[in-house]
């Protein structure tokens, strides 16, 4: 509990909360203990209290952004990908407590885990009573990528921009193919290339297919000039 508060800056006042946010079924599974006990229900919890608070920033941030924008930015900036990336940065993954398989599979540094686990922490603080710490928090630790999405966000949103592009000309869509599979079971990298009427337009990288696609969208995009090359 002791990292936690390091971690968040914010007092813990209830542990055994923070001691099922951290809690991954598998162990709850394994240690024949009720559902309860994993991080589950304080995600389902975590969840609402991030989109909310994220949302509230987005509204004083941007005051003459429509709906459809803050939506936009707020879907990438709490998506997995992104607490994942900010949950290895604090160092969240080594707080976890997982089941003996699990923990051989390397699960602790799958990316839907480690952002489950911080949605939970959020969820936990909340019912500490801790909502405004917990968004002081999230101001100060996502406000960087919200601030990377809004200057960049043909990066993230790279597969929308070359599907509609593609379907102006001739009503086709781009087609994703898996090329090849990097690297250890709990840490693959995925290769992937993005065609357009049977020609390679690109290939992507990346630690999800997602991820892949979306970095292989952005590089076609620029090859066909849909976007600036930057």
């Amino acid at each position: 509990m002791k990292a936690l508060e390091k971690i968040f800056g914010i007092k813990i006042d209830n542990p055994q909360n923070f001691k099922r946010a951290l809690t991954h079924p598998s162990y709850t599974q394994e240690n024949n203990l009720d559902f309860v006990e994993c991080y589950e229900r304080l995600e389902f919890l975590g969840d609402a209290v991030l989109k909310l608070s994220v949302s509230d920033i987005l509204f004083e941030k941007f005051p003459d952004f429509p709906e459809g924008e803050m939506s936009k930015i707020r879907s990438i900036v709490v998506s997995d990908a992104t607490l994942f990336n900010l949950a290895q940065k604090i160092g969240l993954p080594e707080l976890l407590i997982i089941g003996k398989h699990e923990e051989k599979q390397g699960c602790r540094k799958l990316e839907s885990i480690c952002a489950c686990a911080f949605e939970a922490i959020l969820g936990a603080y909340y019912l500490d009573g801790k909502f405004l710490e917990v968004k002081d928090f999230i101001k100060k630790n996502l406000n960087p990528y919200i601030e990377d999405v809004h200057k960049n966000g043909a990066k993230y949103n790279a597969k929308a921009i070359l599907q509609e592009y593609t379907q102006g000309l001739t009503k086709e869509t781009p087609k994703y193919i898996v090329v090849e599979e990097l690297g250890p079971e709990h840490n693959k990298i995925f290769v992937i290339d993005v065609s357009y009427q049977d020609k390679i337009l690109a290939r992507g990288e990346g630690k999800t297919k997602k991820e892949a696609e979306q970095h292989a969208a952005y590089e076609a995009c620029k090859v066909l000039g849909v976007i600036e090359n930057v």
